[in-house]
């Protein structure tokens, strides 16, 4: 078998998500959480309405309920009998009156009507009604959902949109898949902990806290294991440990070709790298394999490098992994507001900023590309994706990814 660390030829980005997809291939199991702790998770189960919502025909304003017919031109006022708010039993409207309604509320039997409080003109318990049409401001029963209608798939990531659709069902626990449990490691004696002093040489220790907060964001049940030293011995006994513990282990450095970049070594002494480069900007040094039965992913050490890769490459196939259904990120077409003549092989991922133009929208790229930075991915909307081998020039168009489609 060819050792991909020993091949110079650069790996697709659709090669490699499809590699880490398969990867990451395992059986699902299904647990059932409280509605307040199922956000982000995966539903696991197709699940129906269980009722008809609204449950009955109710009022869409603060008004008066009346029956379209009982106006009279010639009387034009009509007697107030009785009052309906949300949460009182239904009621019966009494022929040539109308009833002061409020939003919610039950529609009484014998209205067709709710006319809202601002067309009405009230003098001594009667009611005039202005601009008003029969039939307005009802909410019909049934005219969201009714019940047994497919409600959500299967596979569906639950946000909290649909916690509250959940909620309007009476669902108080849901189905959902197990979370992957997933192990962060990082290795560099230069980094430490936010919030220590910094000795000259040394810097804060970003991809743990950048990986974990947007694993923790897409679901998964997150370790980060104690910070290793860059040594051989130290980074291949953690990998063991972590291995044993986790369905899923992601790393950040150690995977370039540098002297104290131990990581693919220690993954090969327990397993095997599958996966080596790839064809994106920033984040060649992209690594994937196993330690014994547990995927790793071995994402490059520069923060703006980790995030892009996992953003791209690892959240697709860790989020199928997961058991959802539909993990394409959303793009859309803007206009680039830049030249670049030189053909670059890999496909760049630009940080940038949306602003509206006379065709639609346009990008505006930050003016500091660097891998290593964090600063322009906040700055930035989303990123720009120029393909391999394309030249660019202002006004043509390419596609975008929105952050919010990502994290």
């Amino acid at each position: 078998m060819n050792n991909p660390c020993e091949q110079s030829s650069l790996h697709s980005i659709g090669q490699a998500i499809d590699i880490l997809t398969t990867l990451l291939q395992r059986p699902l199991d299904s647990i059932r959480l409280p509605l307040t702790e199922a956000r982000g998770k995966v539903l696991a189960a197709d699940l129906a309405a269980r009722l008809d919502v609204p449950r009955w025909d109710n009022s869409a304003m603060d008004g008066y309920a009346l029956n379209s017919a009982d106006p009279d031109p010639a009387n034009p006022w009509l007697p107030v009998a009785g009052c309906q708010a949300a949460g009182d039993p239904p009621s019966t409207l009494q022929p040539g009156h109308c009833m002061q309604i409020f939003t919610g509320a039950v529609l009484p039997a014998g209205a067709d009507t709710v006319i809202p409080v601002e067309n009405c003109r009230t003098n001594t318990g009667q009611v005039f009604f202005e601009n008003w049409q029969p039939g307005q401001n009802i909410r019909r029963q049934g005219e969201e959902t009714r019940a047994g209608q497919p409600l959500l798939a299967q596979g569906t990531r639950l946000d909290a949109r649909h916690i509250g659709l959940l909620a309007s069902q009476g669902y108080a626990e849901v189905p959902v898949y197990r979370p992957l449990r997933i192990g962060i490691l990082s290795s560099g004696n230069e980094l430490r902990d936010p919030g220590t002093p910094l000795d000259d040489g040394q810097i804060y220790d970003t991809n743990s806290f950048l990986l974990t907060s947007l694993l923790q964001g897409w679901g998964f049940a997150v370790t980060c294991y104690p910070r290793m030293r860059d040594e051989l011995a130290a980074v291949s006994q953690q990998l063991a440990i972590a291995a044993g513990e986790q369905d899923v282990l992601i790393s950040s450095g150690g995977v370039s070709v540098g002297a104290a970049d131990h990581m693919k070594t220690a993954v090969q002494q327990h397993g095997q790298i599958s996966l080596w480069r790839v064809a994106i900007q920033p984040g060649k040094p992209l690594a994937f394999g196993s330690i014994g039965k547990t995927p790793w992913i071995g994402l490059p050490g520069n923060p703006g490098a980790s995030l892009v890769t996992a953003l791209v490459i690892a959240r697709p196939a860790l989020l199928a992994a997961q058991g959802q259904m539909d993990v394409a990120a959303k793009t859309l077409p803007v206009q680039a507001t830049f030249t670049q003549t030189r053909k670059r092989v890999r496909e760049q991922y630009l940080h940038a900023r949306l602003e509206a133009c006379a065709h639609g929208l346009q990008a505006r790229l930050h003016p500091k590309q660097s891998s290593a930075m964090l600063a322009n991915c906040s700055w930035a909307d989303g990123m720009l994706i120029v393909p391999g081998h394309t030249s660019v020039s202002a006004g043509d168009t390419l596609q975008f990814v929105p952050f919010s489609s990502l994290l």
